[in-house]
């Protein structure tokens, strides 16, 4: 099993990149990954997505070390959900510490857990976002009002979670991705009549094999989309990619 990654600032931002990634070992056969978006419109947005995923690397390290000691496993859905909840009561904790206001906290978030030996997995997105799983696209689209995790604090977390729709049970995959909303922006700024259509940029990144050789591959094909389509996008953007069956070179 190969996993890619690959995290791009937008054309239009100067500072910083606002989504970030994570890809954790948090079982024997389990990884935990994550793909992350600040609110633009929050303040200071790139902490958000920053900070909670620098959380999730944390968590996943001592569930890690914790199963090396005890050999006690869980199943993919409750270590989701036991994950989501440490997540919110670490937020919660440096939300009170450094005095932090709910805009400061605004950050879209798919997060999930793969089973790498059974080719399975657990996800949630909260917020917008896409997952590709084999060809198949799951599309999170929720228009300029994303319902980031920053607004649920303080809500009852068993309540909470478990009304949550955007959940989805993965199995016997070959070919898994999770983008953020970044991957719907890119456009031909030179030659709005070459434009290509969405579907066929989305193919080209998660779904085409072309360079799977590399470890860089996504990295490559963004460079392609820029150099040789002239194709940019002006949003940040953040993708993981795991493949089971990695093409050899020609």
């Amino acid at each position: 099993m190969k996993i890619y990654k690959t995290l791009h600032i937008g054309e239009f931002h100067t500072n910083h990149c606002e989504d970030f990634l994570i890809e954790e070992q948090i079982g024997t056969n389990e990884k935990l990954l994550a793909v992350l978006d600040g609110c633009t419109m929050g303040t200071e947005s790139v902490f958000a997505s920053i900070l909670f995923g620098k959380i999730l690397r944390n968590i996943a390290k001592n569930k890690f070390y914790e199963e090396f000691v005890t050999d006690n496993s869980i199943q993919l859905k409750d270590k989701l959900k036991e994950v989501v909840k440490i997540l919110i009561h670490e937020i919660k904790l440096f939300k009170n510490q450094l005095g932090l206001e709910t805009n400061e906290l605004l950050s879209t978030l798919i997060i999930g857990i793969v089973e790498t030996k059974e080719s399975k997995a657990e996800f949630l997105t909260i917020g917008d976002g896409l997952i590709c799983k084999d060809g198949e696209l799951i599309e999170y689209e929720q228009g300029d009002k994303p319902d980031y995790l920053g607004y649920h604090l303080r809500d009852d977390f068993d309540s909470w979670f478990d009304s949550q729709e955007q959940k989805v049970s993965i199995s016997n995959f070959k070919d898994l991705s999770i983008s953020t909303d970044g991957i719907f922006t890119f456009k031909n700024l030179e030659n709005k009549s070459k434009q290509k259509p969405e579907n066929e940029i989305i193919e080209y990144l998660l779904i085409d094999n072309e360079g799977a050789e590399f470890d860089n591959f996504l990295d490559r094909k963004i460079r392609t989309l820029k150099d040789k389509w002239n194709h940019l996008s002006p949003d940040d953007l953040a993708i993981i990619r795991i493949k089971n069956n990695t093409p050899t070179p020609c």
